[in-house]
């Protein structure tokens, strides 16, 4: 084992690389899955307001899926905006974390408002990581598995850099059913324009039950464990829940981006016609992601 990098654990957020929703590769003339994602994910305080606070909620449940304990180091592979990061500086005392992530921005950002420095951050790819074979307790993965171009790939460097007897853990949302604030919208889109049904984030891989824990058991993971996390998505109101669409994160805000007003506006429409406020004007829905964790065995495939 390397003596120049410690043990530390790897978490993803859902800000690395992406590949279309399809899961087809790019034809002559369309951009790559790496151009798609600088796109998709592109201002740090934009990402924040449309996902990265669902993000933050969700961290500490995987952390608690993943088993994490104090003293471990962490490497945090497309750490996004540091939801991870924050997440384990807060829940132990000695951890430390390193996140990766492809955007520099994301990164800067993540430095920015750190809370300790226990908690760094440097541009990296999570499917060709420069770290030494066994150099970490654990790795996570937090909504982004199916963003990657190879998630086979960047499981087997997820495996190589985590220490036999370490765990590797990840978390997808169920963009099919149980990731309302998506649910909903793609379900709107869709019934004003059925061109949009291919956009729709339910065909991401790896977003269905049994997926995650099938690709782990194909790259030799052991103890193979599945489970749901689910948190609340609160929003305070209407806009709450439809200006941060306008800022063209994600597949989601990449669609609405690209319509007219007047069909943007007919969107907006059916959303708050659906979309009905508890009394204090609230609207109030579930997230649920779909996680998987395993065991790196003393030989991993």
């Amino acid at each position: 084992m390397s003596s120049a990098i410690p043990i530390r654990l790897v978490a993803i957020t859902a800000c690395a690389l992406a590949a279309a929703c399809s899961g087809r590769p790019a034809s002559d003339g369309e951009p790559g899955a790496a151009e798609a994602t600088s796109a998709m994910f592109t201002g740090s305080d934009a990402y924040e307001r449309f996902m990265g606070r669902w993000s933050r909620q969700m961290a500490p449940a995987l952390l608690t899926f993943a088993g994490l304990q104090d003293g471990e180091s962490i490497l945090d592979v497309g750490s996004g905006t540091g939801a991870v990061g924050d997440a384990i500086v807060a829940v132990t005392t000695s951890a430390a974390v390193i996140g990766i992530d492809p955007s520099s921005a994301y990164v800067e950002a993540a430095t920015a408002r750190r809370r300790s420095d226990r908690a760094t951050f440097e541009v990296g790819d999570g499917q060709q990581m420069r770290f030494a074979t066994d150099s970490f307790d654990r790795t996570l993965s937090l909504l982004v598995m199916n963003f990657i171009p190879d998630p086979g790939k960047a499981l087997d460097e997820m495996v190589r850099v985590t220490r036999p007897g370490g765990t590797v853990v990840a978390a997808v949302w169920d963009y099919g059913e149980g990731m309302q604030m998506l649910r909903v919208f793609w379900d709107e889109a869709v019934a004003q324009n059925p061109a949009a049904e291919p956009r729709d984030e339910k065909h991401m891989p790896l977003c269905k039950p049994g997926e995650l824990e099938a690709l782990w058991r194909a790259h030799g993971l052991t103890g193979v464990t599945e489970a749901p996390l689910v948190i609340e998505t609160t929003f305070e109101s209407f806009d709450d829940f439809w200006l941060p669409f306008l800022d063209g994160q994600g597949p989601a805000g990449a669609y609405v981006a690209s319509l007219p007003a007047d069909q943007r506006d007919e969107l907006a429409r059916r959303l708050r016609e659906r979309l009905q406020p508890d009394a204090s004007g609230a609207i109030r829905l579930q997230a649920r992601a779909w996680a998987v964790k395993g065991t790196v065995p003393a030989n991993p495939l």
